[in-house]
């Protein structure tokens, strides 16, 4: 049976739908950045999903090549998340998607490392006949969080966040983003084949303890 990320770690990946505080380790990921309107058809978003899983699946099928990594178990790939911000923008600004910033990620299992990560660019470069230098080792301490789950458009995530941070503010927090802590989601739904009133998204924002 291989290890599913999101079974054994429910509280980071399966939160209930009501707000929550977590604390979330230290996690190393497959990272590409880029900007831009991720709906955008042939935009860097859809490009960069692409690269993302070129190399999540060499990794997770490097069991069948010569590279041999230490440690190694089977397990289903992570899902896809994401890293957003604007400039200038205190959280996110919904109706302007032409102006996200973003880092799109899949996390790696603890025993990748980055020699393994290096070699898995190479491989993925040389089978595919792609370009992968986008592609980068990523480590994200994220710390003390809110998050809960979101069923429903990406477009109506506003409501969610609204309930997120009158939840967190009730709980003593205060609302932390920086150009270091960034509104973070997890999808756990395929869009292209999940009703948009259906896709189950986890939000999450960094937070910090008020100032009294």
């Amino acid at each position: 049976m291989a290890f599913d990320y999101k079974k054994e770690y429910k509280e980071f990946y399966m939160p209930k739908n009501k707000p929550s505080i977590v604390t979330v380790p230290s996690m190393n990921y497959i990272a590409v950045r880029g900007q831009g309107d991720p709906n955008a058809e042939d935009g860097e978003y859809k490009q960069a999903i692409g690269l993302l899983y070129g190399i999540a699946f060499t990794i997770k099928m490097s069991k069948k090549s010569d590279h041999q990594i230490d440690g190694y178990f089977d397990y289903v790939v992570p899902p896809l998340e994401g890293f957003w911000w604007q400039d200038g923008v205190q959280g996110v600004d919904y109706t302007h998607k032409e102006n996200f910033r973003w880092i799109s990620v899949i996390r790696l299992p603890d025993f990748v490392t980055k020699a393994d990560f290096d070699w898995a660019i190479e491989e993925a470069a040389r089978k595919k006949k792609t370009d992968f230098s986008k592609v980068e080792w990523f480590t994200y301490d994220e710390g003390l969080c809110v998050q809960c789950m979101h069923i429903g458009s990406y477009d109506d995530e506003p409501a969610t966040v609204k309930l997120m941070h009158e939840y967190m503010e009730a709980q003593g927090y205060a609302l932390d983003i920086t150009d270091k802590r960034m509104h973070h989601e997890i999808y756990l739904s395929d869009a292209r084949k999940v009703a948009p009133e259906k896709l189950k998204t986890v939000i999450r924002h960094p937070i910090k303890k008020a100032e009294r």
